[in-house]
Formats: structure tokens, sequence, C-alpha cells
């Protein structure tokens, strides 16, 4: 199992895949010799939510309670590896350095549990989902839902996380 984190200071998205092996299962090759999932992969969804902090608490405890939340979510699903979406830089510094933060408590959660973590960048991951590096985030959602065969609507922030988790696991693929 792959547990993807989309961390956040205040909304922290994470999703869980699964593979199973089967005859059915298909690699499609885009003309840019990348490889990604098709509907019909061996990814199976597993769980996905936000970790909703209270933006008025204090950013230590806000982390303290996000390290705490993974760490639960790593002890109820047990993933094997886990996959992080690398910092970008974002409108403003201090914007990416309390993203900085939320990714170390993530980090950190996944390092206790002894658990080895991946970085995809936002382009690598729209790459691997979408086929295209500046997607939308609505082309994200429908790509994750469509490849994990999702009925539901989900959320930014868990499609987000299932995306990372699913660029993973292409990443695993490809390097096989």
């Amino acid at each position: 199992m792959i547990l993807g984190i989309d961390p956040g200071s205040i909304v922290c998205g994470y999703g869980i895949i699964k593979t199973v092996q089967s005859p059915e299962s298909r690699v499609k090759t885009l003309s840019s010799n990348l490889q990604t999932l098709n509907s019909n992969t061996d990814a199976v969804y597993v769980a996905s939510g936000r970790i909703m902090l209270p933006p008025k608490q204090p950013l230590d405890a806000r982390l303290k309670e996000l390290c705490s939340n993974l760490a639960d979510i790593i002890r109820e699903y047990s993933p094997h590896e886990v996959a992080i979406e690398k910092v970008f830089f974002a409108k403003s510094i201090k914007a990416a350095l309390v993203l900085g933060q939320a990714r170390g408590a993530a980090l950190v959660a996944a390092a206790s549990s002894g658990l080895p973590v991946s970085e995809y960048s936002a382009l690598e991951v729209k790459k691997a989902i979408v086929g295209y590096g500046r997607a939308e985030k609505h082309q994200v959602q429908s790509m994750v839902s469509k490849i994990l065969n999702l009925e539901t609507k989900l959320s930014a922030d868990s499609a987000d996380a299932l995306a990372l988790a699913l660029c993973h696991l292409n990443t695993m693929k490809i390097l096989k």
C-alpha cells in the first residue's frame, strides 16, 4: 500500500492505494514515453480524506496534531511507502516556509514508522496522471477518479494525495 500526502498547515490531504496483480493490468505509453496508468490498472482505492487543522491554533500545535493524525492513519492502514509533494515556491516566502514545516511534520510521521518516502513535484505528478505537467486541478481530480474507478467526487486535497500515490506507483513500475 502507498500513502500519498498533500501537506498543508490547515488542510492536509491523504490518499491510500493498494496494488493487485491481475492479468488485465495494462500500461499505456504516451508519446513522451512516459508510462501512465489507465482505468484498468492494478491500483485500487483504499481510503482518502482531509486532516482539518484549526487555523486559529498556533502553528506548533497544528504541526503536532498533523503529525499525530498522520501517525494514526499509518497505524490504521499500514502502508509500505509514502509519497509526498516536494516544496514549491509559493506566492510568498512565508507561505513556502509554513508549507515546508507541514511537510516536515508529515516526514516525521513517516520516518517514525520506518516508512520510505519518495518526493514528487506537482509538475511530475500532473504529467504522470494527466500527461501534461501544467494540468489544472480539476483535470487531476477527474483523472484520479477515472484511474481508480471512483464515482464520488474527491476533494482537491484528497485527489492530490491520491495522485501522488499513483505517481509513485507509476514511477516504481517504470524503474522495475
